[in-house]
């Protein structure tokens, strides 16, 4: 915090740190979660539970501060200072980690939930205090630069996230089978978030004691909105009524049928293997093959109404957040006071924009292993999807590097080539990461046109936030529906260049959502915060649908999120110009 306007670079690089951690954690967990599936012998929903747990926390997180902001009348974050706030979110994750060692050396999926939740609620701390901060560190009008740096930063560990925790887990660069991660010691495991909580120790250490960082301190008041802490509150108790029945369902009088009917239908196998069906009758051999058909048919028939009543009241949880959010949108606008920042209905239609964006984003990454295990698109085992998911979560370090360029304010040639050569350099290094890794990235080659396309992309935008994010939801329409109406490489390509498209939506639904929000500026953000939860329901969501009609068709659930994203972008301009806010004036800003 200069009041010369100085950056305070050392200071930018200690706080950038942080920003690496939630790339590198949020895209490992998309290793982490085919892992447990198999390892544990969940379902997709069970698995993508990892995604709720962790996703979750940012809104519980988020939405505790506004809570005790609210009671105490002032910023929390900015009464403890944004040195001390990034502090106690790094060892809070550190007690995150401790529990992760705790329940793998207790073989407890739940527990491991439980740490995950808690090593998120300490980045949800770290990000309301590290983005504000990176602004403080010098000139406010540059203060969307170096936010962009550290989403840069982020995306590089999103790149590096599932290399490093495959071969955490599976101890191997090599191909592992889904057998052979069955029978892997769980100490693996153990091991990483011992790493990890050491260096989130670490980390916090250099902060504290770094001299270069300033406290960060701001007295700025907390802007009321009663009204609008009451909707939230109630939405969190609706959402949690709707998520029980579905977690009680798998301890449910079905399940537990189901599940003794498999174990017959195993004992059954077993009794008549290989070696002794040979010697069976026709009437003995007919009879084994009755008795295995009746209990599938059965458990069909049982499987089909529980996973049904399961998806209702998912679709009940989405229905909440979009339902509470068009409630808040319309009682605001009859009468604003209460409301704060929703009284402004670009921060509504922002806030289920987020939603919908990080939703979507994670969905892709975390169900694309499962994908790649169908005979259509490879038959990958988990180990061998690694370099995949590290080209999807890249696809977003490409978008953001490139996204990027406007923060060293080149002259209009320099640009250009910038932005034909950026997204060539971050392609590369994603070859070249995987490639150390010993992983085979042939096949991942021509994956460039993608890259092509967006670059495209870029140069149609022309930076505006509203332009950028049209044509950016666009493509990941038209990619959502190559990949769902066809399969091999070119469905591959298309559900990674999703990340392509996710890339620079961020920021650009960030601007729009805060613009015109005047005093109610710091709270509309902090609204948005919240609204990560997207990637705690609709991966959940997607991952009950796959559980249902396949995981290939389950797709539908991203063609259908990058369709709402393009009525935002068309909405919001039409929304800020009635209030006589021109959006080709805004320049994209905040980081995720």
């Amino acid at each position: 915090m200069s009041s010369k306007h100085q950056t305070n670079y050392p200071a930018l690089y200690t706080l950038i740190t942080v920003f690496f951690f939630w790339g590198f954690i949020a895209a490992g967990n998309s290793i982490f979660i085919p892992y447990c599936k198999i390892k544990f012998s969940l379902d997709q929903f069970q698995s993508q539970l990892v995604d709720f747990a962790f996703y979750t926390a940012y809104y519980v997180g988020a939405l505790l501060l506004f809570i005790f902001g609210t009671a105490k009348q002032k910023d929390i974050v900015g009464s403890w200072g944004y040195k001390k706030s990034i502090v106690f979110g790094l060892l809070f994750s550190a007690l995150g980690a401790g529990a992760m060692i705790i329940a793998v050396e207790a073989n407890l999926y739940a527990g491991m939930l439980a740490g995950l939740f808690i090593v998120a609620l300490g980045f949800s701390l770290q990000q309301t205090a590290a983005n504000p901060f990176a602004i403080s560190l010098g000139n406010p009008k540059t203060g969307a630069d170096r936010v962009n740096l550290g989403g840069g930063i982020n995306s590089f560990g999103t790149t590096i996230g599932p290399l490093v925790v495959g071969l955490a887990l599976f101890g191997t660069t090599a191909s592992v089978t889904d057998a052979q991660i069955k029978g892997l010691p769980l100490d693996k495991a153990i091991l990483l978030y011992v790493c990890v909580g050491l260096l989130f120790v670490a980390a916090a250490a250099m902060f504290h004691f770094s001299k270069k960082v300033p406290a960060g301190i701001s007295d700025e008041p907390m802007e009321k909105a009663n009204k609008a802490l009451r909707t939230l509150v109630v939405m969190t108790g609706l959402l949690a009524i709707m998520f029980a029945p579905v977690f009680n369902s798998y301890k449910s009088e079905e399940a537990l049928s189901i599940e003794t009917l498999e174990k017959r239908i195993e004992s059954i196998k077993t009794e008549n293997s290989k070696d002794k069906i040979k010697d069976l009758s026709g009437d003995e051999l007919n009879k084994f093959r009755v008795e295995v058909q009746n209990h599938e048919a059965e458990i069909k028939g049982i499987r089909a109404g529980l996973e049904q009543s399961r998806m209702y009241w998912l679709l009940g949880a989405l229905v909440v957040v979009v339902g509470g959010l068009l409630f808040s949108y319309k009682s605001a606008q009859k009468n604003s006071e209460g409301w704060g920042a929703m009284q402004y209905p670009q921060l509504v239609l922002g806030m289920l924009a987020i939603f919908t964006y990080v939703g979507v984003e994670v969905a892709i990454g975390s169900n694309l292993t499962e994908l790649l295990k169908l005979k259509e698109f490879g038959a990958f085992s988990v180990s061998d999807s690694a370099p995949y998911i590290s080209m999807y979560w890249g696809s977003l370090m490409i978008g953001r590097w490139a996204g990027a360029i406007s923060v060293f304010h080149l002259n209009s040639a320099k640009k250009t080539m910038a932005l034909i050569i950026i997204p060539l350099i971050a392609f590369a290094v994603i070859i070249g990461v995987n490639t150390l890794a010993q992983k085979d990235m042939t096949p991942l080659y021509y994956y460039v046109v993608c890259i092509v396309l967006q670059t495209v992309a870029f140069f149609i935008s022309k930076d505006k936030p509203a332009r950028t994010l049209t044509i950016f939801s666009v493509f990941g329409v038209v990619a959502m529906l190559i990949g769902l109406f066809s399969t091999g490489t070119v469905a591959i390509y298309a559900f990674l260049a999703g990340g392509l498209a996710c890339s620079i939506m961020w920021p650009a639904i960030f601007s729009l959502s805060i613009i015109g929000l005047g005093k109610y500026t710091s709270q509309g953000s902090a609204f948005l915060v919240m609204m990560i939860l997207g990637g705690g329901i609709i991966p959940p969501i997607q991952g009950k649908l796959s559980d249902i009609i396949g995981i290939h068709q389950s797709y539908i659930i991203p063609v259908l999120c990058f369709a709402y994203l393009l009525f935002f972008a068309v909405a919001v301009k039409s929304t800020l110009k009635k209030q006589g806010i021109d959006v080709d004036e805004i320049e994209a800003e905040g980081g995720h």
